[in-house]
Parts: structure tokens; C-alpha cells; sequence
């Protein structure tokens, strides 16, 4: 009993130092530079370099626009996913299952691929100047607006899926009792409905503040320097020499924190000492008439409007070279695209760079999430709520500031100058080898999806089946491996494709950490043929196609998979 005690507690405290290893260590590594004195030798303290960050009027731009970016994404995500959520959690209207399908259909697309193709369909020689017969200069004089509007319409399914499940879990008697009182259907929203839905509001809402006041890919992709994430971006190379890039992620991360610490008391406090959990089921009601009518409106126009992204991104794959100007449609249509975008030898490499780093991440977070999600879910051991929160970390962490960190950390111990493992793992230097962190930083970033999918799973496999094995002599590794894990197969599946698609189209972490084309995945190479004369934005929207079909496919599978649980894996 002693030995196995012992053995439970082993396993906690490793997993605990393994994430402080992969997620706090290059965090702090980053913090650490920021704030030295001498930024070469890594010595003494100073807050001179943050300070003279924050005087500076081109950081304090990047920092205006970043949060500006943040908080129009917020609360136009809020907008669009909150109405939506409360409709179908409350009613029901023809269709209400493709509808409930449609409107998530943003997540088969990164925004700053979506990005390639709103540019082809918004600017000057775009296709709505031409439809419309005007000289809008959309991209240029309001680049913040068309980020703003790309990073909505790809992060909104975030709020309603977090919306939607604070929905099911409150008891529908409370707005029954206020309705019996007389109280009005505003007054029961603002006074019961909305208040209840802080905590899902809470965890939407930091996921889509954060991810777009640290977005990197859509404001490259639209040209617009002038935001923190890029300017970050743009210092990568000098980190060995510089102390400006460390200072901007110090300032970044500092924002991101206090943001989520102000959403937290603001919106994730308790609501109150009584269950707010449904203690009865009541049917939604059925939507007909003019209501009806003009729900299905609502939802036909926001999937029409989300799908804008995915059109042009299709459109533009299947434009030859130079046909889509001053058009509503290519002039000319070509299959090249596609070709090129698996025969190029950057192409066709980064493809392979990517699976070869999806599947090492989906390896390292299937050993990692069965192991955390058991530990939280079937054990009463100290530091288990601590482990938890660890593993969520990476859904409200700034992915910018993780991936510099990775960077930091190749340049110390012990991989810096002189050290031992020098060369085995190396970002900037004249011979980069960045697949190691890579892997790793694609397997922390994904991580709490696979441990929200099996803590689903282990939640509702009977504990008695495995207390069984145990008894008739299993023993508990042996239950777990036989039984346990058999149980909750299907979780890890979904998990897996959730980990798999999302790494295959990882952004932050490819942009920073790959600096040779030879090692660049496919974002990265993406990003690459956008910037290329010719086909090029033509094969980066081909390669985005073919990104959008696994992420569509995968996405479809785990939601099948999970039903109605496929929002916590979105969840902080």
C-alpha cells in the first residue's frame, strides 16, 4: 500500500515538474532576459528595457492597436455566438441540427488563411470593389478593421460553444419562477439568464481576447506591422543581441494575464451559494412563424458570412496566376495551384515537416493527457487541482509568448554557446535544428485538448468496472491499461484528431521557431507563396484547401465523437 502511495505521488510530482519544464520554464526564461541588465550575459536585474519599451512610440502604437484588435474581436465574437447559443439552447427551428453545424464552420479555417482569401475579395482590385464599382481602399486605410473581421468570424463558435454548454448546465426553473412572478423576458435575460452564463461568457471570452491580442498570422498576412505580435516577430533574430523583442513579450504577457485576472473577477466569480446546475429538463420549444423564419435567417446569415473566408480562399486556389484583379470572378481557372502545392519542393517538404511534428505531438499528448486526466479525474492526490490548471494553461497563455520562449530557451543552458547539448536543438543560429521544440511546443499547445477529451470520457466510465478488475487482481496499472483505457478509446480518438489537425495548422509556433525553408511546416510555408509574385498566393490558398477539407474531416469525427462535450475542449 505504502509503495503504490508512493508510486501515485512519483507520478503527480513528475507530471507537475514536467509541465513547469515545457510551459513555465521558456516563460520565464523569456522574463528573465527581459529583465537583466546586460541581455548578452544574462546577468543582473533591470526594468530599464521595459520602461524604455513603454516610452516608446512605435511599441506603444503596436500596444494600442493590439488591444484595440482584442477587444473588438471580443466583443464582436460576443455578438455574434451569444444570441446564436441562447436561440438554440431555448428553441427549436427547422434544420436545427445543420444549423448547429454550419455556424462552426470557422474552425476548419485559421484566420490568417482566411485572411488570403478575404484580402483577394476586399481589396482595391478585389471582387467587392469591382461587384460594386468602387475604389474602396479597405485594406489599406482600415487593415485593423479587416483583422478585426477575420479573427470574428473564425473565433465567434468559440463563445457559442462556451455559451451553449453554460446553458444546459442552468436549471430553466429559475427563469420559470421569474416568468410565474411577472417579471418581463428582458428583465429574466439581464437579471438570470446573463448571469449564469458568466462563467462560460468567462471562459470564451479569455480564449478569443487572448488569441487575438497575440494573433501573428492574419496581421502579416494584411501588412500590418504596426501591432505587437509582429513587431515581436520582426525581433526574433536579434534575441541573442537585443533586449527589445524579451521587453515586448514581458509587456504582452503582462496585458494577457492582468486581461484574463479582470475577466475572472468581472465574469468568473461564484454566482452564489445554491446550485445554478438544471435540476429538471425542459424541452426547447419549437420556433415557427415569422420567429422561426427569422432565426433561420439569422443563422443562414452569419454561416454565409463566416464562409466569406473559406470562398475566397477556394476562389483564389482555383484563379490562374494574375486572373483575379479588377474581377468578381477568376477570368481564368487553373488545377496548377494544387499541384504545385504538393510538388514544390517547399511545399511538398513542409508537408512532411508537419506530419512528421503533428504526429510526434499527438504521441507525447496522448502519453501526457491519459496520464493527467486519470490523475485528476480518479485520484484524491495533493496537487491535482494545480496539475489541472497547468494543462488548461495553454488554451489562455499567449501562443506568441510560448513560442519566443522556446526560442529563449535554446539560447541558454544547455544548448547555448559551449554547453553540452549545443546543436541539438538550435532556432537562430547558422545550422537551426528547431524540430525538437517544435514538436514539444505543438504537443504543449495542444495538450488541453486531449485532456479535456478523456476527463469527458473517464467522467462517465463507471468506476466500479475498474475497482472490479483491481479486485479479481489486475492491479491498478493493469486495470488502467485493460480496462480503463479500452473505456475511454474513443475520447482519445477524438482528442487525437483535435491534436493532429490543430498542430497540422499551427501558426505562432511555426512562424517563430522555424527559420530555414528546408524546416518550414505548412503554415509557415504558407505564408512563404503569399508573399511570392505569380502563383504564389494561388498555391497558399491551394495548400489552405487542402488544410481546410482535414480540419473539416477531423472536426466532424471528434464531434461526433464527444456530442454535446465538444465545447469543453475550447474552454480555459
Amino acid at each position: 500500500m505504502l509503495m503504490a502511495s508512493l508510486r501515485r505521488h512519483t507520478l503527480i510530482l513528475l507530471l507537475l515538474a514536467g509541465m513547469g519544464l515545457t510551459l513555465l520554464y521558456p516563460i520565464a526564461l523569456t522574463v528573465r532576459a527581459g529583465l537583466a541588465d546586460d541581455v548578452v550575459a544574462n546577468s543582473g536585474w533591470t526594468l530599464r528595457h521595459v520602461l524604455r519599451t513603454l516610452r516608446d512610440p512605435s511599441a506603444i502604437a503596436g500596444l494600442r492597436n493590439a488591444l484595440t484588435i482584442a477587444s473588438l474581436t471580443t466583443m464582436l465574437s460576443v455578438v455574434i455566438g451569444l444570441p446564436l447559443a441562447i436561440v438554440s439552447a431555448r428553441r427549436t427551428i427547422p434544420f436545427q441540427r445543420f444549423w448547429s453545424a454550419a455556424v462552426l464552420a470557422p474552425l476548419v479555417l485559421p484566420p490568417f488563411v482566411g485572411a488570403i482569401g478575404l484580402k483577394s475579395l476586399l481589396g482595391r482590385a478585389g471582387a467587392l470593389n469591382t461587384f460594386l464599382g468602387t475604389d474602396w481602399d479597405i485594406l489599406g486605410s482600415a487593415r485593423l478593421l479587416g483583422v478585426v473581421v477575420a479573427l470574428a468570424l473564425h473565433l465567434y463558435p468559440i463563445i457559442y460553444l462556451n455559451a451553449a454548454a453554460a446553458l444546459a448546465n442552468t436549471d430553466p426553473a429559475l427563469e420559470q419562477a421569474a416568468d410565474i412572478h411577472g417579471a418581463s423576458r428582458c428583465r429574466r435575460f439581464f437579471t438570470i439568464t446573463l448571469p449564469l452564463l458568466r462563467p462560460g461568457l468567462f471562459a470564451g471570452g479569455t480564449i478569443v481576447f487572448v488569441w487575438s491580442f497575440t494573433e501573428l498570422g492574419t496581421p502579416l498576412i494584411f501588412d500590418f506591422s504596426q501591432v505587437t505580435a509582429v513587431q515581436i516577430y520582426n525581433g526574433v533574430k536579434e534575441m541573442n543581441v537585443a533586449a527589445r523583442p524579451y521587453a515586448l513579450t514581458i509587456v504582452l504577457l503582462t496585458i494577457a494575464l492582468a486581461a484574463y485576472a479582470v475577466g475572472k473577477l468581472a465574469l468568473g466569480r461564484p454566482i452564489g451559494a445554491a446550485t445554478t446546475r438544471a435540476s429538471s429538463h425542459v424541452e426547447p420549444k419549437p420556433l415557427t412563424g415569422a420567429g422561426g423564419f427569422a432565426v433561420t435567417a439569422m443563422f443562414a446569415i452569419v454561416t454565409l458570412l463566416a464562409l466569406i473566408p473559406h470562398l475566397g480562399v477556394i476562389l483564389q486556389s482555383l484563379a490562374a496566376p494574375g486572373s483575379w484583379n479588377d474581377s468578381v470572378l477568376p477570368r481564368e481557372w487553373t488545377l496548377s495551384n494544387f499541384d504545385t502545392a504538393l510538388s514544390h519542393p517547399l511545399a511538398f517538404g513542409a508537408i512532411r515537416n508537419s506530419l512528421v511534428l503533428s504526429i510526434a505531438a499527438l504521441v507525447i499528448t496522448t502519453i501526457l493527457g491519459f496520464l493527467i486526466a486519470y490523475t485528476t479525474t480518479r485520484t484524491r492526490l495533493r496537487g491535482r487541482f494545480l496539475l489541472d490548471t497547468l494543462a488548461m494553461t495553454p488554451l489562455a497563455a499567449p501562443g506568441l509568448v510560448m513560442a519566443f520562449g522556446y526560442v529563449a530557451v535554446s539560447l541558454r543552458w544547455p544548448f547555448g554557446a559551449g554547453d553540452p547539448l549545443e546543436g541539438v536543438i538550435d532556432i537562430v543560429g547558422s545550422s537551426p535544428n528547431p524540430f525538437p521544440l517544435l514538436a514539444l511546443a505543438y504537443a504543449v499547445r495542444r495538450l488541453p485538448y486531449m485532456v479535456r477529451s478523456i476527463s469527458a470520457g473517464l467522467e462517465q466510465a463507471p468506476m466500479d468496472v475498474e475497482e472490479a478488475g483491481r479486485i479479481f487482481g489486475c492491479g491498478r496499472i493493469g486495470a488502467v491499461v485493460r480496462i480503463v483505457a479500452p473505456l475511454v478509446v474513443a475520447n482519445i480518438v477524438a482528442g487525437g484528431l483535435l491534436v493532429f489537425s490543430f498542430s497540422m495548422l499551427e501558426v505562432s509556433d511555426s512562424l517563430v521557431l522555424a527559420q530555414r525553408e528546408s524546416d518550414f511546416p505548412i503554415t509557415k510555408a504558407m505564408l512563404g507563396f503569399s508573399e511570392r509574385l505569380g502563383d504564389g498566393i494561388g498555391v497558399a490558398s491551394a495548400m489552405g484547401v487542402w488544410g481546410m477539407a482535414l480540419l473539416a474531416i477531423t472536426l466532424a469525427a471528434a464531434s461526433l465523437s464527444l456530442g454535446k462535450r465538444m465545447g469543453a475542449v475550447f474552454r480555459a
